[in-house]
C-alpha cells in the first residue's frame, strides 16, 4: 500500500466531507452553519490543493483545477463572512448566509468532481 496515495485520497475525501458538513442545513439559517466548519473545510481544501501540485498527468491537471475552484469558492465565502461579522460588526442575516452557503455549495460540487476523478483514476490504474 502506498502511504502517499492514502494521504492524498484522505485529504481529498476529508475536504469533501467537511464542505458537505458546512453546507448541510437550511441555506438561510445562520445557526446551521458554523465559522469553524467553514475554516476547517478551507484549510483541508488548501492542503489537498498543495498535494495535487506534484501530479503531472492529464487527470492531475483536472484534479488541480477542481481543487483551485473549491479553494476560490471557500475563500470567497470566508471573506464575505469576515467582512460582514468582523469588518461591519453585523450578525449574519439570512441573505448573507445564503450567499456564503451558495459559494460553499460551488466548492462542494468541485470537491465531488475531485472525488469522482480520483475513483475513476483508481479503477483505471487497477486494470
Amino acid at each position: 500500500m502506498n502511504m502517499e496515495k492514502v494521504l492524498f485520497a484522505f485529504f481529498i475525501l476529508l475536504a469533501l466531507t467537511l464542505n458537505f458538513g458546512f453546507v448541510l442545513g437550511d441555506i438561510d439559517d445562520p445557526t446551521h452553519h458554523h465559522a469553524a466548519e467553514l475554516f476547517a473545510a478551507l484549510v483541508v481544501s488548501l492542503i489537498a490543493t498543495v498535494m495535487k501540485f506534484g501530479d503531472r498527468t492529464p487527470v492531475g491537471s483536472v484534479l488541480l483545477a477542481s481543487s483551485l475552484v473549491a479553494d476560490l469558492q471557500l475563500i470567497a465565502a470566508a471573506v464575505v463572512w469576515a467582512v460582514v461579522t468582523v469588518g461591519m460588526g453585523d450578525a449574519l442575516t439570512p441573505a448573507v448566509t445564503t450567499s456564503i452557503v451558495s459559494m460553499s455549495s460551488g466548492a462542494l460540487l468541485a470537491n465531488i468532481v475531485s472525488v469522482v476523478l480520483l475513483i475513476l483514476e483508481t479503477f483505471v490504474a487497477r486494470r
